[in-house]
Parts: structure tokens; sequence; C-alpha cells
């Protein structure tokens, strides 16, 4: 998705056209987890960036989405560009495991004894 939303638009309650455009921005992404995982993938990545336009869009976390969307109403812009793009994801393996000796069992049987 690469669209410039709209903020402000004659005859709309703004906090309606808010909430909808927040709401088709969760729609999209819902969307793309939904499809079918290519093979030796393990989740769906996304590439976001958010800006007062497309040449001035900067690279945000997927998490921080709507956070900067209530930053730019409460900073009264007109206007905001979201780029979101689904991409494969791969978990990295586990570096270390972690063990547990029998003294650190020792130390959590003590509401037994209780």
């Amino acid at each position: 998705m690469k669209k410039t939303f709209q903020l402000k638009t004659e005859g709309k309650h703004p906090e309606r056209l808010l909430e909808a455009v927040k709401h088709e921005i969760r729609k999209y992404i819902a969307r793309e987890r939904r499809k079918p995982l290519p093979k030796d993938v393990d989740f769906w990545d996304f590439d976001c960036k958010f800006g007062a336009s497309d040449a001035l869009a900067e690279v945000i976390h997927i998490g921080a989405i709507t956070e900067r969307i209530n930053e730019y109403v409460a900073g009264d812009a007109d206007a905001f560009y979201l780029e979101v793009i689904a991409k494969p994801g791969v978990h990295a393996p586990r570096s270390q495991v972690v063990s547990y000796g029998e003294d650190a069992n020792d130390a959590h049987d003590d509401t037994a004894d209780a």
C-alpha cells in the first residue's frame, strides 16, 4: 500500500474520517498477514514509511503507525503519506540455550515447604 490519506474532507466529520483511515490501514495489514506464506518463511514482515509526502517519508516500525497518525492529527495536518510493503520474514535462531542447574530449581521449591 502506497497512499496519501486526506485528513480533512469537506462534508465529512474529521474524527470519523480519521477512524476510517485507521480502519483501512488495519484491514490492509490483516489481509496481507492472511496470505499464504512462501516455503521457508516464518511470518510476514512489513517495511513502513510515513511522512507528510512521498518525498519526505521516513522509515518507521509498523507498531508506530497509529501513534504517528495521531501526532499528525494533533499538529493539524491536512494529509499524510503511508507506505506499507509486506515482505517475508524468518525468525533468527536463538544463539544460546539457557539451561538451569539443580541450584536454580531448589530456589523455586521454597513455596512447597510452607
